[in-house]
């Protein structure tokens, strides 16, 4: 477990960068009232192979040696970390209270936003598969798993997807968080993102038990991986999972916090939350759930509870992830992007205009169906276009998973990264037109 002078100096050179690049990079975007997520990716992408490593290979490898056995190994095990407490925060942050003649307009585009697009996205994959075109063939970006099922959940989630922390900074930095236009964004991406993480967890169960490597319930159930049993459990264990935790999530959460005999409440809070999180990340792991969907429960069950005095303060572990562990994983994302050897920009065009038409054309016709007015549907199209930080989730995490490879893993990245800045700009610029949203 001991480290040598020279490997503990590589790492600590390796995390101060990642850290000035991401701090430095998300100021600066966020300065020009842009997604802070963007300018951290962006911090990590000219420390990579597409900046750094390209024009500059020398002090690329000094600063990440490819052929270094302990660095990588330790910012993976930092990024995994960073991404449960991104899962985490994001579940924590799921609440939104409606007023009078606001849940219409959300349900109406929580319907349409999510099953249209996601629909789309199932058959946009299907009229590929009917084209001998060499270019549409979508296989060259499938991962080792090279499963279609997983790769076509996936797909689809990218199509539909939208970014709870990103599109609440945005409104934050332009102090619209408090409006009904805001409440009715959020409260819609809440619903979507809780459904679509269940899918996701669900592509991810499909390929995260491989022959040999059957552990958890799915070994003492004896269920082979390949067989529609294993289909079936991936889809009903991550909604009973779900269901069960905040049905009885909160209330035994409330318990633990007040029981008086609870020795690391009364030491630390801050980790009494920590372990509340890993024992519900663990729990996934032994079902064969995803651990992100784990962290994502733990901090909704965490952050249904609205008494301020039953339990710890999240915001102390809130601050500390966002200063460290958030902005290294970020970094990380744009660390591991080769824009050089593969991107394939033709592609991503066609794909940023089918998702992001999918996705608007879809919310615009749900809030004009509830009532809102062209501009006002406009408006929540493009804010629930936004991919953000579940986008570049959803990259990280099938990309980990073998689902996709490195080129359709770029291009899940750059969907975020565009709709993103697409989404502060539109936004900054309504807001700077003295108009109301809505």
């Amino acid at each position: 477990m001991s480290l040598t002078t020279a490997e503990t100096f590589h790492i600590l050179v390796a995390l101060a960068l990642l850290l000035i690049f991401a701090h430095g990079f998300g100021f600066f975007f966020a300065y020009f009232r842009q997604p802070r997520v963007v300018g951290e990716i962006f911090g990590g992408l000219l420390l990579g192979p597409t900046f750094l490593g390209h024009f500059f290979p020398e002090i690329q490898q000094m600063a990440f040696p490819s052929t270094d056995q302990v660095t990588y190994p330790v910012l993976g095990a930092i990024y995994q970390l960073g991404l449960l407490l991104l899962m985490f925060c994001s579940g924590i942050e799921v609440r939104s209270k409606f007023e009078p003649g606001e849940r219409r307009t959300a349900l109406a585009i929580t319907a349409t936003g999510t099953l249209l697009p996601f629909g789309l996205g199932l058959l946009f994959l299907k009229l590929y598969g009917w084209t001998d075109w060499e270019m549409l063939d979508m296989h060259r970006f499938y991962g080792e798993a090279e499963n279609d099922t997983a790769f076509l959940l996936v797909f689809a989630i990218a199509v539909a997807v939208t970014s709870i922390p990103v599109i609440s900074r945005i409104m934050f930095d332009l102090k619209i968080l408090e409006t009904s236009f805001a409440r009715i964004v959020l409260g819609a991406a809440v619903i979507e993102d809780i459904l679509l993480y269940v899918v996701l967890a669900i592509a991810i169960g499909m390929v995260g038990q491989q022959e040999g490597d059957v552990s958890g319930l799915l070994g003492l159930l004896q269920i082979a991986p390949d067989s529609g049993y294993a289909k079936l459990y991936h889809v009903l264990v991550p909604l009973a999972f779900i269901a069960f935790s905040l049905l009885f999530g909160p209330r035994l959460y409330q318990f633990l916090s007040r029981f008086r005999y609870n020795l690391l409440m009364k030491s630390s809070p801050v980790a009494f939350l920590l372990v509340f999180m890993l024992i519900m990340t663990g729990l996934c792991i032994l079902l064969g759930i995803t651990p992100i969907f784990g962290a994502f429960v733990a901090g909704m069950v965490v952050g249904a509870n609205d008494d301020s005095r039953i339990g710890p303060s999240p915001d102390t572990i809130k601050n500390f992830s966002f200063a460290f562990f958030v902005p290294v994983y970020f970094a990380i994302v744009g660390l591991k992007l080769d824009l050089v050897h593969a991107f394939e920009p033709v592609f991503f065009l066609i794909f940023l205009v089918f998702a992001c038409g999918a996705k608007s054309l879809s919310v615009y016709a749900g809030a004009r169906g509830a009532g809102e007015t062209k501009q006002g549907a406009w408006n929540l199209a493009v804010a629930m276009n936004a991919r953000g930080g579940p986008g570049i989730v959803l990259a990280s995490v099938a990309y980990d998973a073998a689902i996709v490879g490195e080129s359709f893993y770029v291009i899940l990245v750059m969907l975020a990264i565009v709709t993103s800045l697409m989404a502060g700009s539109w936004l900054g610029k309504e807001v700077r037109s003295g108009e109301p949203l809505r």
